[in-house]
């Protein structure tokens, strides 16, 4: 009905299976060069209701995303473009010269949302899940005591919550809080970067709301999935601020402060989100990343002074065996 162009006499479904989330993602081919995608996603979850606005936003400032065809709210059904199966995570094992392109590519995009001008934020305000703000950050840091630490580690409930207490990480969230703001796509990782024609496209951005560039960074850099090496993190470091500073952006002293704060915070929720998917929602694939993950938050924590005994039991679990 809504795609009468299309040879509907020999079509097939194959649903996508991929990450944690809630909606249920399908392949339609009708034919080897018809192939669309469907999103089918929860009705009770406002920020997938506001899907569609934000691919429209996306699309009207020339930041690649898939382009919507139809939806149907009453439904939730939404009906996207097909950008392919290759992601960024999909390139892993091929050389730094092949990934860096990509990466930079996907760098390029990140930056168009990072500069959307604080008028258009506000405009978009409605369409967004809750800014970063000190609430949030706590929340995050949460998360990681409660599912991974708690949950997969077993570490006590009196021991969780002494360390959650410490005072410098209620001080880094208010700290990060008080930054300037920009909109940010929240879970900036190699499998929500499409690559198609070797351009970089992204999708799972309904988690979109106004925080810190330097978040983003930390989650494309320090993403579990996949394993860059210092040098590595260190050149697309270097693009993103030249990018940044080509643009007339200033980028200070305290970015470098401030994408470690990022890092561990993201480690954080991502460590967070591994244990309540695999050993709540029962995706017990997920827990395979969690050594990755506490690596990179063992040698973030190790470096700031007032965490101490936060990275004394980091230390202790690291070596033990982590093996899932």
């Amino acid at each position: 009905m809504h795609f009468p162009l299309l040879d509907v006499t020999d079509v097939k479904i194959r649903p996508i299976e991929k990450g944690g989330s809630d909606r249920k993602f399908y392949r339609i081919r009708c034919s080897p060069n018809q192939t669309l995608i469907l999103v089918k996603y929860n009705l009770e979850r406002e920020e997938n209701r506001h899907y569609v606005e934000i691919a429209k936003f996306l699309e009207a400032y020339g930041i690649r995303a898939p382009k919507i065809y139809f939806h149907d709210a009453a439904e939730g059904l939404i009906w996207i473009e097909d950008l392919g199966e290759r992601d960024l995570y999909s390139y892993r094992r091929e050389s730094w010269l092949v990934r860096r392109a990509f990466y930079e590519s996907a760098l390029d995009e990140i930056i168009k949302l990072h500069r959307v001008p604080e008028s258009v934020c506000v405009e978009m305000r409605e369409h967004l899940p809750a800014e970063f703000n000190a609430a949030l950050y706590r929340w995050e840091q949460r998360y990681f005591f409660n599912n991974c630490l708690g949950r997969f580690f077993k570490v006590s409930e009196s021991k969780r919550k002494e360390l959650a207490a410490l005072p410098s990480l209620r001080e880094i969230a208010k700290r990060l809080a008080s930054l300037p703001r920009v909109l940010v796509h929240r879970d900036f990782q190699s499998q929500n970067v499409i690559i198609q024609n070797g351009q970089a496209n992204l999708i799972d951005f309904q988690g979109m709301r106004p925080g810190l560039a330097e978040y983003d960074l930390a989650s494309l850099l320090f993403d579990p999935y996949v394993e860059l090496s210092a040098a590595e993190r260190s050149e697309l470091i270097g693009y993103y601020r030249q990018k940044q500073t080509g643009n007339g952006r200033r980028v200070n002293g305290q970015f470098d402060d401030t994408l470690q704060l990022c890092v561990m915070q993201r480690m954080m929720q991502a460590l967070g989100a591994y244990g309540f998917l695999g050993l709540v929602r029962g995706h017990q694939h997920f827990l395979q990343y969690i050594p990755g993950a506490m690596g990179s938050l063992r040698c973030i924590v190790g470096e700031i002074e007032d965490l101490k005994p936060l990275a004394s039991l980091l230390a202790d679990l690291g070596s033990s065996d982590l093996s899932v």
